[in-house]
């Protein structure tokens, strides 16, 4: 059966039900139907944070074949529910964008889901519109401040940095002329347009731990420079106190359910290759508060959402991982030693031994932190045993344990030596978790640090544009910020035909973009796209809805 045929054949529990699982008050939650409820911020529990475990699910470098990550991650949760343990995945909210392009859908597959899955794929709770609306309000402001003379701060529009969102792949907006038509209509300057997802809002909400904080935030959105080089902030245009009203409901996360009547909370969902490529933070400390375990994820590989959640998330948060679970697969692994993606299913223990190295960095990576690892391999039908056999003993060799699961084919039940494992790790680990770089190093040391440790580069180079934004960086007093380097998912360097693992390349910064309201900043490497394309046949084309109102076609 298709992802969406499972997801119809489950029979979901009232969302009031999922709530008392977790000891929420039911007749609080804010209903969304049936099945979805937002969670009021009073009911965060700090003092109950400490006595519940966090898990972090990442993954090798990314591959067309596909990690599983997000259905390990939700497999493992039923597993650990499974095993007594009582167990809530928190996951990112999934974008219209990719599900309209080349997913088709992100809750998960086969018996490891989250549901409503039609809902949580399309519209939601309209968390995206409303971030979309109040990014979009801040883009009106700064035009109607530079049109009107009167109130005018004197804002130099070729010094405007802030485009405006909308949620979809929409390439003819990319860059666009806007102000024409007359006097009346503003004034004429180049801008463009962003996926939501890649919003500095979507960025600032997903790290916000209150209202206070996500209006702090808000106003500390830098905008650009007026005629005699004075910094403007949204704060101001007077913006941040509008902008948070539009993100009234949009703060609370999202309480769903998986296939096995698992607790979900889903919230927000900034990139990880131009942000920090995880859930909420409210989400995260609102599901410790009522939890014995935590499995969250972070976007593609452990080099890029993984350190974003160590050193940005984590730092930020104080919070820190108990255990992390470190996603591979066969087919992955041959895929990066060379084997065509359409041959994947093919035996081959030459590229499996080829690309290999990719995961054992990783590994490597996982140790810089100072957290306890395991390996899951998320097993496919066509896997044989030797190819299986092969990847346990390279992780046995690394002193990392290793376990097969088949989350996809058999949900929970799949996990549970996944799960076991796992609640051992993160139950007996003594390591102490350990930030890679210090807030107070200078960019360049910190770039170079992520760079050389994380990356295996060799050196990093700055172009002209990338030092002029440096001066920026330490002009405004922001060097003390972490940085949230942008980089391709598909190879541990920044040249994505780079797979395996790359040695002896140069990462070459281009240019660094601030976000002063997520309080980082964003190193950009390589060719990144903010605003990604339809493929020539777009998933969008196979979706469609009957007299019924039955969904088809999302997998």
């Amino acid at each position: 059966m298709t992802d969406l045929e499972i997801a119809h054949g489950a029979t979901m529990r009232p969302i009031t039900e999922i709530a008392t699982k977790l000891g929420l008050p039911a007749e609080e939650l804010i209903a969304y139907g049936k099945y979805k409820a937002k969670i009021p911020l009073r009911y965060l529990r700090p003092e109950e944070m400490g006595k519940s475990k966090l898990v972090l699910v990442s993954a090798i470098s990314p591959t067309p074949a596909g990690e599983g990550k997000t259905t390990v991650s939700i497999g493992l949760s039923q597993a650990m529910n499974r095993l007594g343990r009582k167990t809530t995945v928190v996951l990112r909210e999934p974008s219209l964008g990719p599900v309209f392009g080349v997913k088709g859908g992100a809750t998960g597959g086969g018996y490891s889901q989250v549901l409503p899955m039609e809902d949580i794929n399309l519209h939601f709770t309209g968390d995206f519109a409303a971030i979309e609306k109040a990014h979009n309000l801040l883009a009106a402001l700064i035009d109607n401040n530079i049109q009107n003379k009167k109130y005018s701060l004197g804002i130099d529009p070729r010094t405007v940095s802030w485009r405006r969102v909308m949620d979809m792949n929409d390439r003819s907006l990319r860059t666009t002329i806007v102000g024409l038509g007359g006097t009346t209509s503003g004034i004429p300057r180049e801008t463009g347009f962003d996926i939501t997802a890649a919003s500095e809002v979507m960025a600032i909400l997903c790290l916000a731990e209150s209202f206070e904080d996500l209006k702090r935030r808000l106003g500390n959105i830098f905008v650009g420079y007026t005629y005699d080089k004075k910094a403007i902030y949204a704060r101001d245009l007077n913006a941040q106190g509008a902008m948070a009203a539009l993100l009234k409901d949009a703060i609370m996360p999202n309480l769903v359910q998986t296939l096995e009547g698992t607790p979900a909370m889903i919230h927000g969902g900034p990139f990880a290759n131009i942000a920090q490529g995880t859930n909420s933070v409210i989400a995260t400390k609102m599901a410790l508060s009522y939890s014995d375990f935590v499995v969250t994820e972070a976007g593609f590989g452990f080099d890029l959402g993984a350190e974003k959640f160590m050193d940005i998330k984590c730092q930020s948060a104080g919070l820190h991982p108990d255990a992390v679970v470190l996603v591979a697969t066969v087919r992955a692994l041959k895929y990066h030693g060379g084997q065509n993606v359409k041959e994947l299913t093919t035996p081959s223990l030459e590229n499996l031994e080829k690309g290999i190295g990719n995961l054992q960095k990783h590994i490597e990576n996982m140790s810089l932190f100072g957290v306890c690892p395991v390996v899951a391999i998320n097993q496919f039908a066509s896997d044989t045993p030797e190819e299986l056999a092969f990847v346990a003993k390279t992780c046995e060799a690394l002193g990392v344990s290793c376990v097969v699961a088949n989350v996809w084919g058999e949900g929970g039940k799949g996990a549970e030596a996944l799960g076991e494992k796992v609640i051992k790790v993160a139950e007996q680990c003594t390591a102490t978790f350990t930030p890679l770089y210090e807030w107070d190093w200078t960019p360049e040391k910190k770039i170079e640090t992520i760079a050389s440790r994380v990356y295996g580069a060799k050196a990093v180079d700055y172009t002209a544009q990338a030092k002029a934004a440096l001066k920026t960086v330490y002009d405004l007093g922001l060097d003390k910020m972490p940085v949230c380097i942008a980089k391709t998912q598909k190879s541990l360097s920044d040249n994505p035909d780079l797979l395996g693992r790359p040695k002896d390349f140069v990462v070459t910064v281009r240019d660094i973009e601030i976000a002063a309201g997520a309080e980082f900043i964003i190193p950009i490497t390589g060719a990144i796209m903010r605003m990604p394309g339809l493929p020539p046949v777009p998933s969008a084309e196979k979706i469609d809805i009957d007299n019924d109102g039955n969904i088809t076609g999302l997998f």
